[in-house]
């Protein structure tokens, strides 16, 4: 062996730990921010629809019923805010951003599965996105820093 090759060999090799590279999840990581940002800026807007509509009016089979949903409104506004700063945060690894985004999926998770005898599909699919979006951002969610 020469002196070459040792050299050669010596800077071929380089120990990589768990996070330093990139792994197929990153593309759960994005989804799970997109879906973030879509649901947070509808929110946003369904917040602002419902802030500056003082009465919504609800016809039912007895008669009228005149709501105010300003307020609802302003909760949608301030929520909807918070998830689409957490979705752009999750593509930089923030921690905040990825527990709010473990919060949200959570909130989710449990409100569809209270709609699997109404929607049993459509739950299911909507649940197992959920799990794959809160393992994606604990357990690989630093692997965004290092993107």
């Amino acid at each position: 062996m020469t002196e070459g090759d040792a050299q050669m060999s010596e800077t071929a090799y380089e120990p990589t730990t768990g996070y330093d590279e990139r792994t197929g999840w990153t593309g759960w990581i994005t989804f799970a921010g997109v879906m973030m940002i879509i649901g947070g800026a509808l929110n946003l807007f369904y917040g602002i629809i419902a802030a500056v509509n003082d009465e919504w009016v609800v016809f039912t089979n007895r008669g009228d019923v005149y709501l105010d949903v300003s307020e609802w409104g302003w909760v949608h506004i301030i929520l909807g805010a918070i998830v689409l700063l957490s979705g752009i945060g999750v593509f930089s690894g923030n921690i905040l951003a990825r527990t709010v985004g473990v919060i949200v999926a959570s909130i989710s998770l449990v409100a569809n599965f209270f709609f699997l005898p109404v929607y049993p599909i459509w739950s299911l699919i909507v649940i197992t996105i959920d799990v794959l979006v809160i393992w994606a951002l604990t357990a690989h969610g630093r692997e965004m820093r290092k993107a």
